[in-house]
């Protein structure tokens, strides 16, 4: 008679299938040494009743930049930063208290070009499933979970195109009703493109809406769009 595995064995199989899809997408150091200002953010991923959600932050409405907006913990490279890593870490910190030693970092994805002199790199990593979120109020009003599966079947979503750089932009817009306290929460724009991203790579599925990704090649797609924002910048400097 066979025997079934632990609960406990089939959700390590599985974070340790995610991992290995994420690490795939790994860029690393790669576009480390182009000359932009330099951001990191963390997309902290975590298991909460048998299923992956992503952390996001609610900022601050006094803060002077994109106040009251959902965001990933992240920030501005410190003089002090070895590199994007350590950015994205002592900024989670900062902002929600998560400790380095409580995140395993898994990757850095394709970073993105902003307003043609800023670059944005993306690391992901799990945290314990022991943080407990500690806002910082001079710069986070509010800290939520949101299922990763909610990115390819929303229940509340819109996308329309904008135009940057001459390009059409693919703009997504989830709504998202927190089941604790009944709040919504909008997550848009760069914070969107890259919750949907790690969706994408974590599940493989496809979405309920159209995506500016090639769901048969995430890998180059994602670094397509990227050079193709750097030689514009590149080009206007």
């Amino acid at each position: 008679m066979s025997r079934s595995c632990p609960p406990e064995a089939v959700r390590n199989n599985w974070i340790d299938d995610a991992k290995a899809r994420l690490k795939k997408h790994d860029a690393g150091t790669k576009y480390s040494h182009l000359s932009y200002k330099k951001y990191s953010i963390l997309l902290p991923l975590l298991v909460k009743e048998g299923e992956l959600h992503l952390l996001f932050t609610l900022r601050s409405e006094t803060l002077r930049r994109a106040p009251g907006e959902v965001c990933f913990p992240g920030g501005k490279c410190d003089p002090t930063d070895v590199d994007d890593v350590a950015t994205a870490l002592r900024e989670a910190q900062e902002e929600v208290g998560l400790r380095p030693e409580q995140v395993e970092v898994v990757c850095c994805l394709v970073p993105y070009v902003f307003d043609r002199n800023t670059l944005i790199t993306p690391v992901v990593g799990f945290i314990d499933h022991s943080f407990r979120a500690q806002p910082n109020p001079d710069e986070v009003k509010n800290v939520f979970l949101v299922p990763l599966e909610y990115f390819l079947r929303p229940r509340a979503y819109h996308q329309n195109y904008v135009t940057w750089c001459g390009r059409r932009i693919l703009f997504h817009c989830f709504e998202y009703t927190n089941p604790e306290d009944g709040v919504t929460y909008y997550i848009k724009g760069l914070t969107a493109k890259y919750a949907l991203f790690v969706a994408l790579i974590i599940l493989e599925k496809h979405p309920t809406f159209e995506v500016e990704f090639n769901l048969n090649d995430l890998i180059s797609s994602s670094e397509k769009s990227f050079l193709q924002f750097h030689n514009h910048a590149a080009s206007k400097l």
